[in-house]
């Protein structure tokens, strides 16, 4: 099919499903600080994944290198689950290319990181009805994560759609905004210190597309530093005509789609009732439902301690099939019983991890063909 997709909800047809295979350690530098620091605190070690030195190295002992290995083996296992609980629903779903078993890392002139496979295919391009557009990156371990994409963008291309990259940023420690420390909740810990680099050019546009939801016409954008607007800055003269673009001031650190989820036209999933101060005026009207808060027991409990990031909020990173019917994580009893009392369809699919791992079922994919149109739902 032609790439169609203008909105979260509308009947989805064709879905790309990222990949967790060959999940690589990640170093621990700024760009990551800076991308979870409102989520650190006294979770210093809550990725199963993170090495906490800039070079690297590694002191972990066997037991937790074994314990990191087989919470890596069911995340790949839970992700391949979703892929063919889709494909049962008569979704046609796509694949990204897996980096090699051996990681060769990214090298730039002004960096080098570990490679992070094509897991969270959401956060680093935004479809737009007939276009593709790749979203500059803001960790260095997923500078490159759009050409594991490439031969699913090369087809839709030559069936016709646009296909767009923002400016890649040079990413070295002063692209940062300062701010997004100063800006952001009370608690975090302060990202390692920035170096100076020949490769400076000060602050650039940095974004993820997960920053975004879309609503037809219009696109409803998360800003919480200087990088996102610069960014933003970018997409409105890149969309004039065709889109409108709504900049929602520091609702949350970085993404929004375990923050809002727009179930149907009419109708929103919300973290809280005070999201709602955040939106649109337009959206301010439509129905909500505030999500309930998580039970201890909706997630698991790790033997060895480990602690887990503070949101217990990741299960609203829902993917919508269609206006009356959402995938959901099979554990978050709570969020399912919540949706089921409001009419909708819940299709349960196994995701033991998320809160170690990060990413969602709406994380784990990037929706090209839907239903909707450039409908206008916001006026």
């Amino acid at each position: 099919m032609r790439l169609n997709s203008y909105d979260e909800w509308s009947s989805l047809k064709e879905v790309i499903v990222g990949s967790a295979t060959n999940y690589a350690a990640r170093v621990r530098d700024l760009s990551f600080d800076m991308f979870i620091s409102d989520n650190l605190t006294g979770a210093r070690g809550y990725y199963p994944s993170i090495r906490t030195s800039r070079d690297g190295a590694s002191a972990e002992s066997p037991e937790r290198v074994s314990f990191r290995q087989r919470l890596a083996d069911e995340l790949v296992e839970d992700v391949e689950g979703m892929a063919a609980a889709l494909t049962s629903l008569g979704i046609k779903v796509l694949r990204p290319l897996e980096p090699e078993a051996v990681d060769r890392g990214v090298t730039t002139p002004a960096w080098s990181a570990p490679v992070t496979p094509p897991l969270n295919v959401r956060d680093n391009t935004l479809i737009l009805g007939d276009e593709i557009i790749e979203t500059p990156p803001m960790l260095r371990a997923r500078y490159f994560e759009t050409k594991f994409l490439a031969p699913v963008f090369q087809e839709y291309f030559l069936q016709g759609a646009r296909w767009t990259t923002m400016p890649r940023p040079m990413l070295t420690d002063h692209s940062f905004d300062p701010g997004n420390v100063v800006n952001a909740a009370p608690n975090i810990e302060v990202p390692l210190t920035p170096r100076p680099s020949r490769y400076d050019v000060g602050l650039e546009m940095l974004i993820d597309g997960a920053n975004a939801l879309r609503f037809g016409r219009d696109l409803i954008v998360n800003v919480s530093n200087a990088n996102h607007a610069l960014a933003v800055d970018w997409l409105e003269r890149h969309l004039e005509g065709r889109f409108r673009v709504h900049r929602m001031d520091r609702l949350t650190q970085s993404h929004i789609d375990s923050v809002i989820v727009a179930l149907r036209p009419g109708l929103l999933l919300l973290r809280s009732e005070g999201v709602r101060e955040y939106l649109p005026e337009a959206l301010r009207s439509w129905d909500v439902i505030v999500a309930p808060t998580p039970a201890l027991e909706d997630y698991p409990q790790y033997e060895n301690g480990d602690p887990i990031p503070p949101s217990p909020y990741i299960d609203l990173n829902l993917l919508s099939i269609d206006e009356e019917t959402v995938m959901v994580n099979d554990a978050c009893k709570t969020l399912i019983r919540t949706l089921e009392d409001h009419k909708l369809t819940v299709v349960p699919v196994r995701h033991r991890h998320r809160r170690l791992f990060g990413g969602g079922f709406h994380c784990f994919t990037l929706d090209t063909v839907r239903a909707g149109g450039a409908e206008d739902y916001l006026g």
